[in-house]
């Protein structure tokens, strides 16, 4: 039968491949760091497309890539190796994008007009 991809997260990363780990962990850090694929691809100095084929599974991350895929975010090769929660667990807070706040629901918006004037609500 063959293999089909699965979704990179999982409950139980030993039972991730090392690829998935390392597709996971790149994913996890992008997210936390609110780093796009553009900008990961101008810090490893390759194109956002590589950047795509590797995460979608399509090419895989080279020792080389690890390598600067950790040095990038502060951490030891073997945390990004080890999947998301280590990788991002050692990040430094410092590299953490602080988060919104969740939008005030009762405040109009441009796409929430008011009632017009003299009509029954």
């Amino acid at each position: 039968m063959p293999k089909t991809h699965s979704p990179i997260f999982y409950d139980d990363p030993m039972k991730m491949t090392l690829g998935e780990r390392v597709r996971a962990a790149t994913a996890a850090l992008m997210q936390i760091t609110g780093e796009s694929q553009a900008d990961l691809a101008t810090a490893l100095g390759i194109s956002q497309t590589q950047i795509s084929r590797r995460q979608s599974g399509n090419a895989a991350w080279s020792l080389n890539d690890c390598e600067a895929l950790a040095a990038h975010y502060g951490i030891d090769v073997l945390d990004l190796l080890a999947g998301p929660t280590q990788a991002c667990d050692t990040l430094d807070p410092g590299r953490r994008r602080t988060p919104h706040p969740a939008p005030d629901r009762t405040t109009r918006t441009a796409r929430t007009p008011a009632p017009a004037q003299g009509t029954p609500r």
